[in-house]
């Protein structure tokens, strides 16, 4: 177990040297053009794991690959604890958070083959006492984000209170017809929690992912937040800013998630755990092909657009026959599995906005010549080494390169909302800018672009964009409520 203090500030200087000691002279001395055309994929890894780290200041982390279902890298770097000086090793516990959603997703997809539970089913088939307006939700919508439930992540009583917090989200209205369109929601997960155990015979906040850690012979995985003491877990990290483009303090966070919300975000565990899950994937230990299938199948919108959430995992497209599938946590911890490529890349940070999804793709085609960056990967890593204010222009060149190439409006506005909420308040604004470039006639892109500007103290601009939103959207509440909020504050302003 690691000691942890209450709060903690760490001078970022010392982060920064940490992190620059971090590096080999070796690698340090060598041509960067030599140096990697030399590289092995556990070389080429290491070295963007490096790079990655000291860019984002992150304290420390771990990596997984699998290739082939072996586990062909692991690895462990920098600090589990600022204060005491504990390095990061590969038995280190991390903070999954929201990829736990994908271990809900196997769940229940399991009692799916076991004839105990249908996607196409109301959820009222499974829960009593529901709103009229939740019982004909499906199992497939709250799975998939699409439902239109209230968030309940917004109830006062969150992580204090589950039963004041489920009276809460019961009295909320419904944002939008299921269906209609995406909303991150863990309202659904609570739900598909105390269904499953319901048909199961057990106690409504039972955990649900014991027998899948047994299975995987994950030995150091478990459900649990701050308040747990919990064998080798270090700490969680943020850094505060003052301003979005700030460089910030780095202080301790002491996430908390009660279990009504576990089948959400309450595991913790480690990169290798997560490697050795998602090899008892691929052989058939937890899941049939066809339930992996169907788990791994982009639900539709009622308008038949596509969406980018299956049965509790993301898919994306990476290329003609090529997809990822996997989870995100906390914005500190990823994995994405690629099926057709049979390569899968795990990192776990202990920092809250480290996103390290961004460097999985680049990871990815280290170790499978195929998954060579397409799309929207190519563009995020041409970026990243070139500049961001060349964003259009760069994509013209990646599509004229790729004409089949089809853009996803989905993942290009998560990717700037990543950006806008890690301290790079300009990078996303001109990934928000492509998006709306590249989707004219999307209401989300303008209402998106709005939101950007205002993060940069664009205030006029914003409203600008959040009234094109509105032209194409009538129906957007944020829009509206933005204009109004922005148009107070100009006018407050205007009065000094």
């Amino acid at each position: 177990m690691f000691l942890t203090t209450p709060r903690f500030a760490f001078p970022i200087r010392m982060l920064l040297a940490l992190s620059l000691l971090m590096l080999p002279l070796s690698a340090m001395a060598k041509p960067a053009a030599v140096a990697a055309e030399a590289a092995t994929p556990a070389e080429q890894t290491d070295r963007a794991l490096r790079a990655y780290l000291t860019r984002f200041r992150v304290p420390g982390a771990q990596v997984a690959v699998v290739k082939d279902g072996t586990l062909v890298f692991s690895r462990a770097y920098g600090s589990a604890n600022l204060a005491f000086d504990t390095p990061a090793t590969t038995q280190t516990v991390f903070t999954l958070a929201s990829i736990t959603k994908a271990f809900t997703g196997v769940a229940a997809m399991q009692a799916v083959e076991a004839d105990k539970f249908d996607l196409a089913a109301p959820i009222s088939r499974y829960l009593d006492g529901l709103p009229e307006a939740w019982r004909a939700i499906t199992v497939r919508q709250l799975l998939s984000h699409t439902s239109g439930l209230p968030d309940i992540n917004r109830a006062p009583t969150v992580e204090t209170d589950a039963a004041q917090a489920w009276n809460w989200a019961l009295a909320q209205p419904v944002l939008f017809a299921p269906g209609e369109r995406f909303h991150y929601c863990q309202t659904n997960y609570t739900l598909i929690q105390r269904a499953l155990n319901r048909v199961y015979g057990r106690e409504p906040d039972a955990m649900l992912g014991d027998a899948q850690f047994a299975a995987a012979g994950m030995r150091r995985t478990r459900y649990g937040d701050s308040r747990d003491v919990i064998v080798g877990k270090g700490p969680d990290y943020q850094f505060v800013r003052a301003t979005p483009g700030a460089a910030g303090v780095l202080e301790q966070r002491f996430p908390v998630s009660l279990p009504f919300k576990r089948a959400s975000n309450g595991l913790v565990g480690t990169a290798e755990d997560v490697a050795l899950w998602l090899v008892a994937l691929e052989q058939g230990k937890l899941l049939g092909p066809q339930a992996l299938a169907t788990m791994w199948t982009p639900v539709a919108f009622n308008d038949g657009r596509a969406g980018q959430w299956g049965m509790g995992w993301t898919v994306l497209p990476r290329g003609a026959g090529h997809r990822a599938v996997g989870m995100t946590g906390g914005a500190r911890s990823a994995f994405y599995l690629y099926p057709e490529d049979r390569v899968a890349v795990v990192i776990l940070t202990n920092l809250a906005g480290a996103y390290p999804e961004d460097e999985i793709d680049r990871i990815a085609g280290y170790w499978a010549p195929a998954l060579r960056p397409s799309g929207v990967s190519a563009l995020r890593i041409a970026l990243d080494d070139s500049g961001y204010d060349r964003a259009v222009r760069t994509a013209r060149e990646i599509a004229k390169r790729d004409p089949s190439l089809q853009w996803n409006e989905l993942e290009l506005n998560d990717w700037g909302y990543r950006l806008l909420h890690s301290g790079r308040p300009r990078d996303g604004l001109a990934v928000m800018k492509l998006v709306a470039s590249l989707f004219p006639r999307s209401g989300n892109a303008q209402d998106s672009l709005g939101e950007a500007y205002a993060i940069n103290g664009e205030s006029a601009l914003a409203v600008v964009h959040y009234r094109r939103s509105l032209a194409l959207d009538p129906g957007n509440a944020n829009a509206a409520k933005q204009i109004e909020r922005l148009q107070k504050v100009g006018a407050g302003a205007g009065k000094h």
